[in-house]
């Protein structure tokens, strides 16, 4: 049967080719609802994914493509938002109010986007409406492809720990103080994984607390990923007589340094290389504690536990303390010492310092200042350049791409201007493929972060005070490490280079959830004036909202993934499927 089995062969090749040529796909059907669980010891209602809390992290690799299907089932809007993801020449799956629009109740969405040219530890999460407050996020993790070897050895474990300061209060109520102009106050404590303080102090930690145990293996060292998905908290993270080997930020590697502790503040993310080198005679504390505050936030600590395999006992005795490192300035100096690795490759196996920022002209230049909460036209607003951002009912991608005039301004001030605070939708006129200087001004009394998306910038300079023209004389223009959201301590500066290079519409917000809902953003237009179809078209099962509610469908198709690459998605997993029979059969036959 040499002609039977030579048809078979052949047969397999084809599919074989067909089936695995290209960037791979990748799928995931998510339901957002309401589950009840009580973090701190108090029932209350939080968002969760698949009924999991946090939800479940998204590990993928360069290049390869998400399909993520979302059903909302929340009595609100929704919309996922994917921190430190690109998107490349695709915003309209950015999932922020001002390129899409919002996921109704009862409604299901797909995302499809390509984690293109990336690598490292990022984080999703809810955009709307204070809803991170109540839960709905997970980590990201894009792995290297095989072809670019890691600058470290490969690790024993890969770890996602998600910390968050965190309200008994619901989100609904907390945006309602936030309105009101009411002060959030301290928060009941610091989730770790979803979980509440193990019970260090019986004074401060109620019994019965579920906690979360990282069960190790001594003499091991795992990839330990770290993000704060908070509302407005800085948080300080250790493990007690273990060093944090830092490795990469945000899909930067960096310059591998020690540290006994780091601060990680609101929206931000890192990974660490821990080695479990101790002797084990008890397990060890991992803590996350608020950053620049008085005794009365004692409460607000989380604590998890590190368990060797071989522990003798269970942690005891006061937290590792921050003595001596507890104020501004030993973490501004902190921040500062966070370096890009100029040598390693990473998405591409050139070397990231092959793009060599401190060489580019820079084209545009702002300087951008935030104030604390204040009224405008009666209602508690947070402004950047004296505007607070208003959303429209028309996402402002939609509106270009519908030609609809009147929804936006693009006239961001690229100074504070000498006028009264106000209410607007002004964008940032971006130049495609220019070069953009922003300088942050912190006139708050709070650490802020500031993120953008579609983009990775390099941080190249922070200080206390006023940032003047001769403050670019301490810019770091070799290894200021690149990233996508920075933190501006208060009564100081933080200045970033950024290559516009990925046309689209883009979200430049405070993380801070108190300061971005009360208005604290601004998107940053960029169109390539050739029009050379370098960004996506408008996706098949785009939602209409606002002025073009009147194209909107009702959805007769809800679980059902978008169609937008039929062959290589299901058409893929059939294709698969014939394979195996074909195997199968191929096999019997023999």
């Amino acid at each position: 049967m040499p002609s039977l089995s030579s048809w078979f062969l052949t047969t397999l090749l084809c599919l074989l080719d067909v089936t695995f040529a290209g960037d791979p796909y990748v799928f995931y059907d998510w339901t957002v609802s309401y589950i009840s669980a009580s973090p701190l010891g108090v029932k209350q209602k939080l968002i969760g994914i698949g009924g999991q809390f946090p939800g479940p992290i998204l590990n993928v690799t360069t290049n390869w493509n998400v399909v993520v299907n979302v059903k909302n089932n929340l009595d609100e809007p929704l919309l996922l938002t994917w921190n430190g993801i690109q998107h490349r020449k695709n915003s309209w799956q950015d999932g922020v109010s001002g390129t899409n629009c919002p996921i109704p109740a009862g409604w299901n969405w797909t995302y499809e986007f390509q984690v293109k040219d990336q690598i490292g530890s990022f984080f999703y999460f809810p955009s709307l409406s204070f809803q991170r407050a109540a839960g709905g996020y997970g980590g990201i993790i894009v792995n290297n492809r095989p072809v670019i070897p890691l600058p470290f050895g490969l690790p024993d474990g890969d770890i996602t720990i998600l910390l968050s300061d965190w309200y008994t209060r619901s989100h609904k109520e907390l945006r309602k103080d936030v309105e009101d102009g009411a002060d959030l106050g301290v928060p009941d404590g610091v989730l770790i994984n979803g979980l509440g303080p193990y019970r260090y102090d019986e004074n401060l930690v109620p019994n019965g607390i579920s906690y979360q145990i990282i069960n190790v293996e001594p003499g091991k060292t795992y990839r330990i990923r770290v993000h704060n998905v908070g509302i407005s908290t800085s948080l300080n993270f250790r493990i007690q007589n273990h060093n944090l080997l830092l490795v990469e930020t945000e899909g930067s590697y960096t310059i591998q340094q020690n540290y006994t502790n780091m601060d990680i503040h609101v929206g931000q993310s890192y990974s660490f290389l821990v080695t479990m080198d101790q002797n084990a005679s008890t397990d060890y504390y991992i803590v996350a504690s608020p950053r620049f505050v008085n005794s009365s936030w004692a409460r607000a600590t989380g604590v998890a536990i590190l368990h060797y395999s071989n522990s003798q006992g269970p942690a005891s005795g006061p937290l590792p303390s921050l003595l001596g490192e507890d104020d501004p300035s030993f973490s501004i100096n902190q921040a500062r010492s966070i370096r890009w690795n100029v040598s390693a490759g990473a998405a591409r196996p050139n070397p990231q310092g092959s793009f060599k920022y401190g060489d580019i002209t820079v084209t545009d230049v702002y300087v951008i200042l935030n104030r604390p909460p204040e009224l405008i036209n009666g209602k508690w607003r947070t402004t950047l350049n004296g505007i607070s951002y208003l959303p429209p009912s028309t996402p402002l991608k939609l509106a270009q791409q519908f030609n609809i005039l009147g929804v936006y301004k693009i006239d961001f001030p690229n100074r504070l201007m000498n006028r009264p605070p106000k209410v607007d939708t002004s964008l940032i006129n971006g130049t495609y493929r220019g070069f953009m200087e922003i300088i942050f001004q912190n006139n708050d009394t709070t650490v802020q972060t500031y993120h953008l998306d579609g983009y990775a910038f390099f941080v190249v300079g922070m200080d206390f005070g006023v940032w003047t023209e001769n403050s670019r004389g301490i810019y770091n223009k070799w290894d200021g490490v690149a990233r996508c959201t920075t933190q501006v301590f208060p009564g100081a500066w933080t200045a970033i280079l950024v290559s516009l290079d990925n046309a689209g519409i883009w979200n430049l917000r405070a993380e801070n959830l108190n300061s971005w809902y009360l208005g604290q953003e601004v998107y940053v237009h960029i169109v390539n004036p050739e029009k050379d179809n370098n960004e996506n078209t408008l996706p098949d099962n785009v939602i209409f909202c606002g002025l073009l509610s009147s194209l909107q469908k009702d959805q007769s198709h809800k679980f059902q993934f978008s169609v937008g690459s039929p062959f290589c998605s299901n058409s893929r997993v059939i294709i698969f499927m014939l394979f195996i029979a074909l195997l199968e059969s191929l096999f019997s036959m023999w």
